[in-house]
């Protein structure tokens, strides 16, 4: 849950930074959400919820 919560703020972040410094406006900062929104009810999200997860947790094992 907490990796959820993490993508969530670190995707927000990166929208509202794209919105202001980038070429992306308001417009299609909301088709992104209602993109990401509408795909998490479909029956792909189990599956992108463990590739995320996994990539998080071999990113976790990385000692420097």
């Amino acid at each position: 849950m907490a990796i959820s919560i993490s993508a969530v703020v670190l995707l927000g972040i990166l929208v509202f930074i794209f919105v202001k410094k980038s070429g992306l406006n308001a417009g299609h900062a909301i088709v992104c959400i209602l993109f990401g929104f509408f795909l998490a009810s479909t029956s792909m999200a189990p599956s992108i919820n463990r590739f995320v997860t996994g990539i998080a947790e071999m990113i976790g094992q990385i000692r420097f």
